[in-house]
């Protein structure tokens, strides 16, 4: 006979998945995470996030990485972090990548190759400008990277905006997640077009430290200081600056 307040085995079952749901939204939306900060993040404990996480990593939903140090690196082994799989990131887009993909090709193969997949990037980016610009324009200097992280994130880019290593020298543009991210890793010039704009609109050239279809767990952009408030009207000279050789994966 089962006891007054025991709840259903399906139940169980049920507040479990919901809960593990959460600890890979949670990566998902703030990147490679430790148990520690997942625990913080969620109000559980550290055991139950590490219990979890065995379930997670078996699925092939999350796989324990090495913490990337971005600058000066501490004493002492990186704490091991948790990052999507690709599995794990199919389970939460409901783009058509391969529709996406074969639409590029056949563009690069019939519309003039490389050049034309390039056109495409910057037309597609200027499409959806309006927001970003408005965003950005609206807040003081020192604001802009963080109304341009609030405008991607409600285009589902799940991004924040931090110090660098070094505060003088700078912030990071963080985009936790990436709904093109599988096409993107078979067309770069996804990532670089938006490289660029993200140089023309802050009025200041960027460099791009790492991206989610080369591998990493973030996509990162390097936003130095300026000394003066950007003038995206007369930015033209930095957006050339954001060349292919900073849109792409640059560790530091």
């Amino acid at each position: 006979m089962k006891n007054v307040g025991e709840a259903p085995q399906e139940e169980l079952a049920t507040g479990e998945r919901s809960t593990r749901n959460r600890v890979a939204r949670s990566v998902l939306d703030h990147g490679p995470s430790t148990v520690a900060e997942l625990a913080g993040r969620l109000g559980l404990t550290q055991a139950a996030v590490r219990r979890h996480l065995d379930t997670l990593v078996a699925d092939d939903v999350v796989e324990a990485r090495e913490q990337r140090v971005y600058g000066t690196r501490t004493r002492g082994r990186p704490a091991k972090v948790f990052a999507l799989t690709d599995c794990g990131r199919d389970a939460f887009d409901q783009s058509y990548d391969k529709l996406a993909v074969d639409a590029m090709r056949w563009i690069a193969e019939r519309e003039g190759g490389e050049q034309a997949i390039a056109a495409f990037a910057r037309a597609r980016i200027a499409a959806q400008a309006g927001a970003y610009r408005k965003a950005v324009e609206a807040a003081p200097p020192e604001k802009r990277t963080e109304a341009l992280a609030r405008a991607l994130s409600a285009d589902g880019y799940a991004a924040t905006a931090r110090n660098a290593p070094h505060p003088q020298q700078g912030e990071q543009l963080c985009q936790h997640h990436c709904p093109v991210a599988h096409v993107a890793e078979q067309f770069p010039q996804l990532c670089e077009a938006e490289t660029e704009f993200f140089a023309e609109l802050l009025g200041t050239h960027v460099q791009r430290l790492a991206t989610i279809a080369h591998g990493d767990g973030v996509c990162t952009t390097f936003i130095p200081k300026t000394s003066h408030a950007p003038d995206t009207a007369h930015a033209s000279t930095n957006t050339a600056n954001a060349s292919a050789s900073t849109a792409g994966r640059n560790p530091a």
